[in-house]
């Protein structure tokens, strides 16, 4: 069938996006899903940072590619061997495809899935095979096993989680990067507990999921870094007990206010002089949890003997360290409780053709998350 995408020609454009306009869109052919695979009638995608790092190069991939990670949609065909999917189904798409067998998944750690990996690298689907072209037959990438600004993709059908179909698409959209990584950070990876003193630096989607998700853990005192004083001002009104401008040495101003550092410092910006930051201003026995993807030349040090002395731990997590299946029903449901007032990230709702300016807004740090919604009559 023909799709309509969003393709990434060449990453390192020139800003603002707006002019450049390193998005286009394309018409493409989508194949039948195979063996394992859904075709999905993509409804709501959000733009990451994820995606702008691939847009601006700091994350190399194959070229070219259909972007987007983050999304929901309808299923519309099930390919041979899938069962527990039906046409009509709603799902929410996790980027990181889980085989289930290899050592990672067996440990009950699919965000760390090695043949998801290798196929997210090489820009493939699980199987190992793309489904996406142009007319003259050559092949487009798949961004993360999902290519979600597009209004038609084909997935592994270990990338899709059911949802429930009163759930708003450019809400639902969200829980599949946003609010599984941030969430995840502070529930899965950095366990925060009722009572735990946390940290957060950068407050995107990502970051200010991280303090939904440590408020309703019972965290307490919560202190919000950025640069930017509506992000600010939100994480105030979400409940933060302190927001704090990056400018003003955050490390100093948390280790005052905590009496001595925070229990867990939640990094999301992916600056190697951030997580640094993230890492002073924890205590003696606190951990550093890192989601930030830096660019692959930065490096980060710590004074060796802390490790030991203090007791002190730093960690990676990725894809919120969540199993898709399990964390994305039970986010939903705390969404729907009022526990996670995910809504509140969203600040802007595009059509395909505002993506370029949505790009150049996340870049300059406007506004926290926006999506794009595919019109009913797409396709």
């Amino acid at each position: 069938m023909r799709v309509t995408s969003a393709v990434l020609v060449e990453p390192g454009a020139s800003r603002p996006y707006t002019d450049s306009a390193p998005l286009a869109l394309e018409t493409l052919e989508l194949d039948s899903p195979g063996a394992g695979e859904l075709l999905i009638r993509v409804r709501a995608a959000g733009l990451c940072h994820s995606d702008l790092s691939t847009l601006d190069g700091t994350r190399p991939r194959p070229m070219p590619m259909a972007l987007g990670h983050e999304a929901a949609g309808e299923v519309l065909e099930v390919g041979a061997g899938v069962a527990g999917f039906a046409p009509g189904d709603h799902v929410v798409l996790a980027f990181v495809p889980s085989c289930g067998e290899c050592a990672p998944c067996r440990g009950g750690r699919p965000a760390l899935c090695e043949p998801g990996a290798v196929a997210n690298g090489e820009g493939v689907l699980l199987g190992g095979r793309g489904r996406l072209r142009r007319a003259d037959g050559a092949p487009v990438h798949h961004h993360l096993g999902v290519s979600a600004f597009s209004d038609h993709v084909v997935v592994s059908a270990r990338s899709a989680v059911h949802i429930d179909a009163d759930l708003p698409w450019e809400i639902a959209a969200l829980f599949g990067c946003a609010v599984l990584t941030g969430v995840g950070a502070a529930v899965n990876a950095a366990r925060v507990a009722l009572g735990d003193s946390v940290a957060v630096f950068g407050l995107g989607g990502v970051g200010l999921a991280a303090l939904m998700g440590a408020l309703a853990s019972g965290a307490s005192p919560v202190f919000a870094v950025d640069r930017e004083a509506a992000k600010l001002a939100l994480a105030e009104e979400l409940g933060a007990t302190r927001a704090i401008d990056a400018a003003d040495d955050p490390v100093a101003t948390i280790r005052e206010l905590s009496g001595g550092g925070v229990r867990h410092a939640i990094e999301t910006v992916g600056k190697a002089a951030v997580l640094a930051q993230a890492y002073e201003a924890t205590a003696r026995g606190g951990t550093t949890t890192t989601v930030g993807l830096p660019h692959p030349s930065e490096s980060f040090a710590v004074p060796a003997v802390t490790l030991t002395a203090e007791e002190r731990t730093v960690q990676g997590c990725y894809l919120g360290s969540c199993i898709p299946s399990r964390d994305i029903p039970r986010f939903v449901r705390l969404y729907k409780e009022g526990r996670l007032p995910v809504d509140r990230l969203l600040t802007h709702v595009l059509g395909p053709d505002e993506i370029n300016a949505g790009f150049e807004r996340l870049a300059s740090g406007e506004g926290v998350r926006q999506v794009v919604l595919f019109p009913d009559e797409a396709g």
